[in-house]
């Protein structure tokens, strides 16, 4: 019998309405197609980090996002993928480069801030939260976060309605938290780190 309770070192945060266990694992069973909607229902079901992508200067932005990977260790190189008509698309073409905050498990006022088209344009938006500038960029980076990246802009390339901009990392730095903040199924997860294994 499948267990269906988290590792323990998962909590979850109040689970969607939108979730549904299904008592059957036919991958026809729950949904199927290739519409937009189909395929966010589906890759929602693929767990991720949360980061804030930034850009800095005059066009400065902040951006949630979870579409985000490392792409090589050498050189190294990171990747983020932005929707064409965002505001940050712009931002980093404008900036040359962009910074990455990973966020932690107790970030998820900061992850819906930044999803927030209600919120103030421009490098104003900053205003609210705590951060200082990249060293090698200017890009701001989110304090608190679990570790951040700084990156210039090594390419980009069309994916569809969305830009793939693969970044060549100029600064990685690790900060001292443990918990991470996730997405999964529309809402976010906090998760630790696995328990240490007994001798």
């Amino acid at each position: 019998m499948v267990n269906s309770r988290p590792p323990a070192h998962l909590a979850s945060a109040p689970v969607p309405a939108a979730r549904q266990e299904s008592d059957s694992t036919n991958p026809t069973a729950v949904t199927t197609g290739t519409t937009g909607t189909t395929l966010r229902q589906v890759m929602g079901q693929f767990a991720t980090g949360i980061t804030v992508i930034t850009a800095g200067g005059e066009l400065g932005h902040g951006m949630t996002a979870n579409s985000f990977t490392s792409v090589s260790l050498e050189p190294p190189m990171v990747l983020c993928c932005v929707a064409r008509t965002a505001r940050m698309h712009q931002a980093i073409l404008a900036a040359g480069g962009y910074g990455v905050s990973i966020l932690g498990a107790n970030q998820t006022g900061l992850a819906r801030y930044f999803a927030d088209k209600t919120r103030p344009a421009g490098p104003t938006q900053f205003d609210a939260v705590d951060w200082i500038p990249g060293r090698r960029t200017g890009a701001p980076l989110l304090m608190g976060a679990l570790a951040w990246i700084e990156c210039e802009l090594e390419a980009d390339y069309e994916g569809g309605d969305h830009s793939i901009f693969v970044g060549r990392v100029l600064d990685a730095h690790r900060g001292g938290g443990r918990d991470a903040l996730m997405f999964f199924s529309g809402g976010f997860l906090q998760a630790g780190p696995p328990p240490a294994k007994s001798a």
